[in-house]
């Protein structure tokens, strides 16, 4: 079996040095809120390419603290509106859910899978104070037009980085670098993966920072001392050893996804696959590799049986889900579409060459 995604081996590349970085905390006696976080906030606020990095405990709760930052600083309130794609993974609309705030769906661009900036502006109302946008698969969801509305609108733009760490718009600024604020996930099978869930919220705005690192920490400015009803979400001394070790080897890393997409992109012939496009390789960094086929479950079943592990993101959209059972008479058919045919194949920076040409070989013979 080709895995879709070995953890164990993507670990073991850099093994030797996770576990120097995990003993060296162990031995310290200090394990939260303490030196490696300080370094790994420090490096990876340098890489994206902004002034603050907030460490927390999850990719979730960084979307969830960036719009209640912006509702305790007064620049939201509760029943305003976030634009969001509809084809995203729940958690970016549970981030908006949770605050109060309310999702607008608006449907993705059918060659790229992201938000499509000429379908938001029909969206926007007075009630509309920000766009999410989802670099979903590790594609760059930025675009000029987005940005644009942004101004004109006088709309936060917040990004969902928890699937493109790395990614470049235009080949310049960094994914969670270009809007006001980005939520990022570090769940092991991430580009960037901890040994266990963690996450990060990167901004330029001193105030809103500072506002997050409180809420993350019980809403506390200093000990015992509460400003906010916040929570503890915080990321913990081992996670962030261990991701600032993987960080240093993150852009390799990358290379090494684009060599396994470049492979797929020249070798899958079969007309029956839809493959992703890539205009700009700087623009994705391959988190995912989808493809889409309308005999999408009968694929599935034949790599399977020629023993390659592949993984549906994602089987439902978030409008025909139970927890939002109040959208699901509603219809966003290019979503749907999605939804429908999508499949992962296995991509990661462990593959060899053995096992690129068996997952093409896999699908080529498919009937």
């Amino acid at each position: 079996m080709i895995p879709f995604l070995s953890l164990k081996d993507v670990t073991a590349a850099h093994g030797d040095e996770i576990q120097a970085a995990v003993k060296r905390v162990v031995d310290s006696g200090w394990y939260l809120q303490g030196e490696e976080n300080a370094r790994f906030e420090k490096n990876y606020a340098d890489y994206i390419g902004v002034e603050h990095c907030i460490g927390c405990a999850n990719g979730l709760d960084a979307l969830i603290w960036i719009f209640r930052a912006y509702l305790e600083l007064g620049l939201m309130q509760p029943g305003d509106e976030v634009i969001v794609p509809a084809n995203t993974y729940i958690a970016s609309i549970l981030a908006i859910t949770e605050n109060g705030l309310t999702p607008v769906l608006v449907e993705p661009d059918f060659n790229t899978y992201q938000l499509d900036g000429s379908k938001v502006e029909a969206a926007i109302t007075p009630r509309t104070k920000a766009i999410m946008i989802v670099h979903l698969y590790g594609q760059c969801a930025y675009t000029d037009q987005i940005g644009e509305l942004c101004t004109k609108y006088n709309l936060k733009l917040v990004e969902d980085n928890a699937q493109a760490h790395g990614c470049r718009f235009q080949g310049g600024a960094r994914t969670g670098s270009i809007g006001d604020a980005a939520g990022h996930s570090f769940y092991p099978g991430k580009n960037l993966g901890a040994l266990g869930d963690g996450g990060a919220v990167t901004c330029k705005d001193a105030q809103l920072a500072e506002c997050i690192r409180a809420l993350a920490n019980y809403g506390s400015t200093r000990k015992y001392v509460f400003k906010y009803t916040g929570r503890n979400s915080r990321l913990d001394e081992i996670q962030a050893a261990v991701l600032d070790v993987k960080l240093k080897y993150l852009d390799e890393d990358t290379e090494k996804r684009r060599t396994v997409a470049r492979y797929y992109l020249d070798n899958i012939t079969n007309p029956a696959i839809v493959l992703p496009q890539v205009p700009d390789w700087q623009a994705h960094v391959f988190h995912l590799f989808p493809v889409r086929c309308s005999r999408r479950d009968e694929l599935q079943q034949h790599l399977t049986n020629a023993g390659v592990q592949t993984v549906i993101h994602y089987p439902i959209p978030p409008h025909k889900q139970e927890c939002y059972k109040e959208w699901n008479s509603q219809s966003y058919p290019i979503t749907e579409q999605i939804h429908n045919e999508e499949l992962s194949l296995p991509i990661s920076p462990t593959m060899t060459e053995a096992d690129m040409k068996a997952v093409a070989d896999a699908i080529n013979s498919f009937q």
